[in-house]
């Protein structure tokens, strides 16, 4: 049960940094905002795993590199998406994620049950639904849902990674994808000459954000020691479900009928997707 219980409060660490962080990158930009994340985020994982006074276990904890890329072009895509369209629109548009640990489950063994596949389809149902809307008359894709399916494909190459770096040593797995992640950011910072100084007060909060997502990263690859990568990634990918609710409960985001139907229908699919 224990592993369940990490990946869930990953989850639930991911769905708050998944609501804070976009909010401040509608203000400050997106760029700005992941920079003091993850610096936060790093600074705070490296003095834990320091703290916790052993060297890695083993070489395998490099895969997490690989997660780290994909983690960050599914986290820009997240923040970019939520900046230009609704947070109950983009956030279980993303949480489709849970669809590639099902595929990669299959693919090296693992046989899901019959909810399982109905959960995929109920979410890709919904996603169709809710990546539609109405605007003078006209049906469109609505604003953010194709930088949320980008978010998607990053998130679920995210987890097979993570997951095998964390099976080796869960808290220098987590160093290693949070340096890789800083580097990543550094890195387009310097490219672009992105400004990114901040006030005292959202430095602080972006911080803060980083910490809390770095939080969710170690509980999941903690799951990782004992947990099937199917099970414990698509526990983990309901974070969604926190950043929905934490929008509809302080930004009254209103989005039409038929779309809330595809929320609704995406949300119970990767609930079903889960068990």
């Amino acid at each position: 049960m224990t592993p369940l219980l990490l990946a869930l409060a990953a989850s639930l660490a991911w769905g708050f940094g998944d609501f804070i962080g976009p909010l401040l990158s509608r203000l400050e930009g997106v760029l700005p905002v992941l920079f003091w994340a993850q610096l936060g985020g790093c600074a705070f994982v490296v003095v834990a795993a320091l703290a916790h006074g052993e060297g890695p276990k083993g070489a395998g904890v490099l895969y997490a590199s690989a997660a780290a890329i994909g983690g960050m072009i599914g986290l820009f895509a997240y923040y970019r998406g939520m900046v230009v369209g609704a947070m109950t629109v983009v956030a279980p548009v993303a949480a489709v994620s849970a669809v590639i640990p099902v595929v990669y489950g299959i693919a090296t063994g693992d046989n899901p049950s019959a909810v399982q596949l109905a959960g995929v389809s109920l979410a890709l149902a919904g996603v169709g639904l809710a990546s539609v809307e109405h605007h003078e008359g006209r049906r469109r894709i609505a604003a953010g849902v194709g930088l949320a399916l980008i978010a998607a494909c990053g998130f679920g190459f995210y987890f097979p990674w993570m997951h095998a770096a964390g099976k080796v040593d869960f808290w220098w797995a987590s160093v290693v994808f949070r340096t890789t992640c800083l580097l990543l950011v550094l890195s387009v910072v310097a490219a672009r000459r992105t400004p990114v100084r901040l006030t005292r007060r959202t430095a602080a909060a972006a911080v803060a954000v980083g910490v809390v997502d770095t939080v969710g990263n170690v509980c999941f690859a903690a799951s990782s020691q004992h947990g099937l990568v199917s099970l414990t990634s698509l526990l983990a990918s309901l974070y969604p479900t926190i950043t929905v609710l934490l929008a509809a409960a302080f930004l009254h985001e209103r989005i039409a009928p038929l779309q809330r139907a595809g929320v609704a229908l995406t949300l119970a699919g990767v609930v079903l997707i889960a068990f």
